[in-house]
């Protein structure tokens, strides 16, 4: 029997047209980037998991706005699937500083990037940048492989 897929949020979080973006590998084993966020805990509403991962992520306090994405990939060659919705954040406090650590160890990186600068690096999922700079209607990705 396979796995449950995995639920997950993330956010969409911009500052003067740049989009957060931190690499979620411990001890920099991939150059892959994707939006701030993480699994979601039971009994915590999904704005309320995105605002405690992205402050484990980034050091940044954020208020959780709309829906933006709903997109899901998996691991073909194992029973790895999972769900991310993605919701647009407005910063309320904090700043990117050099004295941040993340608790759990997994990001390494953090950073706002421009669109043309994001379109330069390796990330997922493959509709970001036209969901962090398109017209904020809610967009669906349709099963994606997972890369490393």
């Amino acid at each position: 029997m396979a796995a449950r897929p995995r639920l997950a949020v993330r956010g969409i979080v911009m500052a003067d047209d740049r989009l957060l973006i931190v690499n979620a590998w411990p001890g920099n084993s991939s150059d892959l980037w994707c939006a701030p966020g993480g699994g979601v805990e039971p009994g915590q509403s999904l704005p309320d998991n995105l605002i405690r991962e992205i402050h484990e992520e980034t050091g940044l306090t954020v208020e959780v706005g709309s829906v933006a994405l709903v997109n899901e990939f998996h691991d073909p060659g194992r029973s790895f699937h999972q769900i991310d919705i993605y919701f647009r954040c407005e910063i309320t406090a904090g700043t990117i500083g050099g004295d941040w650590a993340d608790p759990e160890g997994v990001v390494t990186k953090r950073r706002f990037v421009t669109r043309v600068e994001l379109e330069a690096l390796r990330f997922k999922p493959d509709s970001l940048p036209d969901v962090a700079w398109g017209t904020g209607a809610i967009t669906y990705d349709p099963l994606e492989p997972i890369l490393r």
